[in-house]
């Protein structure tokens, strides 16, 4: 891939797909049963969704099948197959699954339609970049690399993005390394989180208002999307996008224009815009909490950010920015085997987040204060220390219990931090406070 993208940067760093070493399992859906009888699809990426709505890969007319009802993604030796909470569910052999690993010749089950899973002989390469680094980002690995090229792809047009993945895996990075090698890099980076600001205030930080607009509105205030003219915008945490704003927001996006709260005038803006997310958007569509036309408005380009656990071997070069950044030297017991041994065999829940929160404490403290732990065996026989505090002893025995819970938890409800604490039966705050206690956040 020759010439130069919208920055005036070369792009000859990305390795075309049939060139790359990062190569995932093909396959091939034919539909067996149903309405759409005698249809397939043969996959030419790393995922691949069904469903009733136009953008999915495998379009059904089965009314009893969801928009998008359940997606394939492909590793390089099995292919997953994960439910996306559609209206009637999903089976493999006849036996209801959330997320299952197929078998050759599995019968996927959608309402009334069966569709036959063929895995076919030939893999299906993805584009890496060459490169170690772009924007604020670094990695060597090949899970990373393939972002670094679907970023610097992303940078050279003007299209919506929408960055997903685990909780902590970097989607704020990549979003603003989508604006520094972008021809907008020149103009403002910013960032709305839409989960961390109150429902009644939320319009306002997105569109503005005007003097007297409303209660407490005691002087004229410009929106996100007008302060961002000629730059970036990334809409953090979209997904707890209220049900009642997403409409507006989709005619800014269509119009290129915005209306302040209490005004007749419209402003023109110039934005790109980038929303970042850790619930399943298309899940939440089949679910009616959030607009399928804004979702496909969002998603005109998709980037899965892969979780730490899948790129251990950007673990020294991730701790050595992580203690740059903060304008400090690497300390010598921060490159040793047993360091870097450590730091490897850990599961990273939190993942990147995770990571620099250890770092720090690591800086502060001077030294490796120790990763957490299994959790202990409590039983009849275990030693009872009378020389700790009851709080004290209590605390130690429990901590690895309620992380391995908040950890569960997150699993369980896609990363969506609301319903998680909602299950745990905590106001989000408080939710919030234990995930920074334990290093998720």
């Amino acid at each position: 891939m020759g010439g130069q993208d919208h920055s005036g940067r070369s792009t000859e760093s990305i390795v075309e797909a049939q060139d790359s070493p990062l190569q995932v399992s093909r396959f091939r859906l034919v539909v067996t049963e149903g309405p759409d009888q005698g249809a397939s699809h043969v996959s030419d990426s790393d995922r691949v969704v069904i469903g009733t709505h136009a953008s999915a890969g495998l379009v059904l007319g089965d009314p009893t099948v969801s928009r998008f009802h359940c997606e394939l993604v492909a590793a390089s030796d099995h292919v997953i197959l994960r439910d996306l909470d559609s209206k009637n569910g999903t089976t493999v052999n006849d036996v209801q699954i959330g997320s299952a690993r197929l078998a050759p010749g599995a019968t996927i089950g959608l309402g009334r339609t069966r569709i036959r899973f063929v895995p076919v002989d030939q893999a299906v390469p993805l584009a890496i970049s060459n490169r170690s680094s772009v924007g604020v980002m670094v990695g060597q690995s090949l899970a990373i690399r393939h972002v670094f090229a679907l970023v610097e792809r992303a940078a050279a047009s003007d299209a919506s993005v929408l960055l997903s993945g685990e909780t902590g895996t970097g989607k704020e990075a990549a979003a603003e390394s989508i604006h520094r090698v972008s021809a907008r890099r020149e103009g403002p980076f910013l960032v709305l989180d839409c989960g961390a600001i109150p429902r009644e205030l939320l319009e306002s930080e997105l569109f503005g208002h005007e003097k007297g607009a409303f209660s407490g509105a005691v002087s004229a205030r410009t929106g996100v999307f007008e302060a961002a003219n000629g730059g970036t915008i990334l809409l953090d945490e979209l997904g707890e996008l209220p049900l009642d704003l997403q409409p507006k927001l989709l005619g800014v996006l269509e119009r290129r224009e915005v209306r302040p709260i209490g005004s007749n005038r419209t402003i023109p803006i110039d934005v790109r815009v980038i929303a970042a997310t850790n619930r399943n958007l298309a899940g939440e569509v089949n679910a009616h909490r959030f607009r399928a036309d804004l979702y496909y408005r969002l998603a005109v380009l998709e980037i899965n950010m892969p979780p730490l656990r899948e790129r251990r071997e950007d673990l020294p070069r991730l701790v050595e920015n992580l203690v740059e950044r903060r304008g400090l030297a690497l300390p010598a017991w921060m490159t040793t085997p047993a360091f870097a041994a450590e730091l490897a065999s850990h599961h990273w829940p939190g993942n990147v987040r995770e990571l620099r929160n250890y770092i720090e404490r690591c800086i502060a403290m001077g030294e490796r204060p120790g990763l957490p732990a299994s959790s202990p065996t409590i039983s009849a026989d275990t030693p009872i220390d009378l020389g700790v505090p009851l709080k004290a002893a209590r605390e130690a025995m429990l901590a690895p219990f309620e992380r391995r819970y908040l950890e569960a938890s997150l699993r369980h409800h896609d990363n969506n931090v609301s319903a998680a604490a909602r299950t745990a039966g905590m106001d989000r705050l408080s939710f919030y406070r234990l995930l920074w206690r334990h290093g998720l956040r």
